[in-house]
């Protein structure tokens, strides 16, 4: 799928009791399983596995975000030293 190649998968965990499964949401049949010890180790792992960065936005700055802050701080701590 063009997506797929352009930005990359978009992965989606789920558990089935010890084994956790993962495929792409844009439906390019890319895919896979791993089997753990137990299904709390699987379900453990397929909670962390599946989260996006985009649920975070708001709570962390990026940084690109941040650069002209940073310059400013940066200049603002020069000129003091002079």
């Amino acid at each position: 799928m063009l997506g797929c190649r352009i930005f990359g998968h978009r992965y989606r965990f789920w558990a089935e009791g010890p084994v956790m499964h993962w495929e792409c949401e844009r439906d390019c049949n890319a895919g896979g399983q791993k089997t753990y010890q137990s299904p709390a180790q699987a379900s453990h792992y397929a909670k962390a596995f599946d989260r996006e960065d985009r649920d975070q936005l708001g709570r962390r700055a990026p940084l690109l975000g941040m650069f002209p802050l940073r310059l400013w701080h940066k200049i603002s701590q020069r000129a003091q030293r002079r």
